[in-house]
């Protein structure tokens, strides 16, 4: 199989399921009902799509103020991968029914591990389901396998007094949440509205067109004018919990810009603290 490594369509996928050496990842959420998810799977899922939960598998919510979705140790997240039959060299294909987002978290992880064969479903779930592709309701039983003990790229995972020193060294943060809640309009999951002093905004729906990423080349000259000549490694994505934020590093890499970090505890992990500055407006 060719390795796919930031986006796959449903075209390309559907005749390859069943193969071996594939791992199938439904990441499908709602954070306005956290049952949605398990629900929706137990109707109908992608044959063979093993469960991701993001509350549960991709983030560890026994570590205190750092953000609404602490980022997880690595020793956990391989342990689940091998229980869900993933190894070094398993294809893996993420999948949400929203706009990719919650399937990036997973993607960013597994990138962050230095695991290069996985790949975001573009279009996800909706186009799947428009295109007609298979679906069933089986619960797959994948074998355990081990997958190699390696750590997290923390040059990749920044915390909030890393942001602050790589703003102070003139590097470019941008934060994926909707204007409205960057300017400090509206706030409806955080107890504080508002952004990161310096940091700029980027939607990350500015990365899609009709529900699928955009181009390649039309990624790489928005994100270009927003470097404004700095190196992609100069750039570090934040939105509201460090989830969304990964959709911006999966269009970077799909646009052939790499290296660029995350600041895990985005919004959330940053109000953590009260003496930190807040700002409004654009």
């Amino acid at each position: 199989m060719d390795g796919w490594t930031t986006l796959v369509q449903a075209e390309a996928l559907a005749p390859r399921l069943g193969e071996p050496g594939l791992a199938i990842a439904d990441c499908r959420v709602s954070l306005a009902d956290r049952s949605a998810g398990p629900r929706l799977y137990a109707e109908s899922h992608i044959p063979g799509a093993i469960r991701v939960e993001l509350e549960t598998d991709l983030s560890d919510h026994g570590k205190q103020g750092q953000g609404r979705h602490p980022w997880p140790d690595a020793a956990g997240f391989i342990a689940r991968l091998g229980a869900w039959g993933i190894a070094r060299d398993t294809q893996v294909v993420a999948y949400d029914d929203g706009d990719g987002a919650f399937a990036a978290r997973l993607w960013f992880m597994l990138r962050a591990l230095g695991h290069e064969r996985v790949a975001v479903l573009d279009g996800g779930w909706a186009r799947w389901t428009q295109l007609g592709l298979p679906v069933d309701a089986q619960v797959p039983h994948p074998v355990p396998v081990h997958y190699a003990a390696v750590d997290f790229d923390h040059a990749r995972l920044l915390d909030a007094d890393a942001v602050q020193a790589r703003l102070d060294a003139g590097d470019l943060l941008l934060d994926a949440r909707a204007a409205p809640r960057f300017r400090g309009e509206t706030e409806p999951l955080d107890r504080v509205a508002g952004h990161v002093p310096g940091a700029r905004n980027r939607p990350y729906a500015t990365n899609l067109a009709d529900g699928r990423f955009k181009a390649p080349d039309v990624l790489r000259r928005e994100f270009e004018a927003a470097l404004d000549g700095r190196d992609p490694t100069r750039l570090v994505a934040m939105c509201g919990s460090g989830v969304t934020a990964c959709h911006h590093l999966l269009a970077l890499e799909h646009a052939g810009l790499h290296g660029s970090a995350l600041f895990t505890g985005s919004w959330s992990g940053w109000i953590g603290d009260p003496r930190r500055p807040v700002a409004t407006g654009d």
